[in-house]
């Protein structure tokens, strides 16, 4: 009886949407949380790829894989004890979402609360309804104190049939920051509040993943 993997696709018609931070975070996370943890990069500039090179030899493994090879990379990764896997997915790419989509348990969207960033939405909202995923959006990005712009956002995306997650990430140098040395924003400054906002977008997965396994 192979153990069950829960897998993550992250995704976003948008470019700059901060994928790669969510995927990379999230995936360290798991790791602390003593899960086999692993990044599949679909994204042909390997941004994933290029911060597991920087990290070395810790926890989460990145992998990279075309759409075509998602399915089977997600299939050796269980094969080789992985148990948490996070799809981190190219903008502009309608096929690479669909698979993720298609593969995912869980679909996290994140979206900078500005007009540009939400309009990219629609074509994400119309992919994840099709394949019926439970999916919501994460406002990333958000400028301190901008409670309008954020109620806006939340009302844009749930027009196209979105839900939001209710946990929302800053504009933080941390995210910046850790990235650059293949670290994450917890292990960068474990009190800051980058780190606070990913244990509580943790926490809240969590609890969205056991929902699901009902």
């Amino acid at each position: 009886m192979p153990h069950s993997v829960q897998t993550i696709a992250i995704v976003s018609q948008k470019g700059g949407s901060g994928k790669t931070t969510l995927a990379v975070n999230l995936a360290t996370r798991a790791a602390q949380a003593k899960s086999e943890s692993c990044v599949i990069d679909t994204d042909p500039q390997a941004t994933a790829a290029a911060w597991g090179d920087w990290r070395g030899d810790f926890l989460p493994v990145v992998v990279t894989a075309p759409p075509a090879r998602l399915g089977r990379t997600i299939d050796s990764a269980a094969k080789n004890g992985v148990d948490f896997i996070v799809i981190d997915t190219p903008p502009h790419a309608d096929a690479a979402a669909r698979e993720a989509i298609k593969a995912a348990d869980v679909v996290l969207i994140p979206t900078k609360p500005r007009a540009f960033d939400l309009h990219a939405l629609q074509p994400i909202a119309d992919l994840v309804s099709f394949a019926n995923k439970p999916a919501f959006v994460v406002l990333n990005s958000v400028p301190s104190g901008a409670t309008l712009i954020t109620e806006e956002a939340r009302s844009t995306a749930k027009a196209m049939g979105l839900k939001v997650c209710p946990v929302e990430l800053g504009d933080r140098a941390a995210f910046h920051r850790s990235s650059a040395k293949g670290e994450t924003a917890a292990e960068l400054d474990p009190d800051g509040k980058a780190a606070k906002e990913i244990e509580a977008l943790w926490k809240w997965l969590r609890k969205t993943l056991k929902k699901q396994s009902k």
